[in-house]
């Protein structure tokens, strides 16, 4: 049956749909031998041969077994698959066993917390694309102690950058004293640090950021470092977020300990 390209590289795990769109356009592409530069160009797996930088991706696409992991990061590691300063990855802390992974999204070298990682590069385009708003709850740590007109500012959304504004979020106080601040901030968008970058509008920056929930995908037994698999349940929910019912599912969770 034939889908079209940026699906397919998608699913075989080589990019996110967004990035394998990237691909097409710059003639990283080919089909049957031919240069496709074409969005929306569409291929049979069983019948045609893709390939994605002159690698067949073919074996990839009939051999598809989707992994879903969920790692709580240190800081100190990168969200990425490479880094050419040789810092660490969290795709390190990942045994080479479960295939290659690319990481959902991004947590800053510095921010530790909840990550996913997949093969599913249809999987990773839902949980990023702006249109679903699938919140990120964090928990920041913060010079000062901001004053309420402060907060309000950041709940209304502000200025972070020359013509760049944040939408709305749900940010709550959690303590405070005369040295530092902790608040719980929820964020159904994802610009590049966006909480570091909220609080140092109101003059208060971070010192200390966690991401705790992904949606309704929370784990306060994880560990720094660890890693589990996503259940099936787990999974089906960001897939059909407003039908699955909140229902817990450990079966066939794998914690692993660093």
């Amino acid at each position: 049956m034939q889908q079209r390209l940026q699906k397919l590289i998608a699913t075989a795990g080589i990019a996110s749909r967004r990035h394998a769109e990237e691909l097409i356009s710059a003639g990283h592409v080919s089909v049957n031998g031919r240069v496709v530069t074409e969005l929306g160009t569409k291929a049979d797996p069983d019948t045609d041969h893709i390939k994605v930088n002159g690698r067949l991706i073919n074996p990839q696409l009939a051999q598809r077994v989707n992994v879903y992991v969920l790692l709580n990061k240190p800081r100190g590691y990168l969200t990425s698959v490479s880094d050419p300063e040789g810092r660490p990855l969290v795709v390190d802390l990942i045994p080479p066993s479960l295939g290659r992974l690319h990481p959902v999204g991004r947590l800053d070298f510095n921010t530790e917390g909840l990550l996913l990682l997949t093969n599913d590069g249809e999987f990773t385009n839902l949980i990023t694309s702006a249109r679903n708003q699938i919140p990120k709850v964090y928990k920041a740590r913060v010079q000062g102690t901001p004053s309420d007109k402060a907060i309000d500012r950041l709940r209304r959304g502000v200025l972070i950058g020359e013509g760049e504004s944040t939408a709305p979020a749900e940010v709550r106080r959690l303590r405070s004293s005369e040295s530092n601040s902790w608040f719980e901030v929820v964020l159904h968008e994802g610009r590049n640090q966006q909480v570091r970058r909220m609080f140092d509008a109101i003059g208060h920056s971070v010192v200390r950021l966690k991401r705790i929930r992904i949606g309704d995908l929370e784990d306060q037994n994880l560990r720094t470092g660890e890693w589990r698999t996503l259940t099936a349940i787990e999974v089906k929910r960001f897939k059909k977020p407003r039908k699955v019912k909140p229902e817990t599912d450990r079966r066939r969770v794998r914690v692993v300990r660093r």
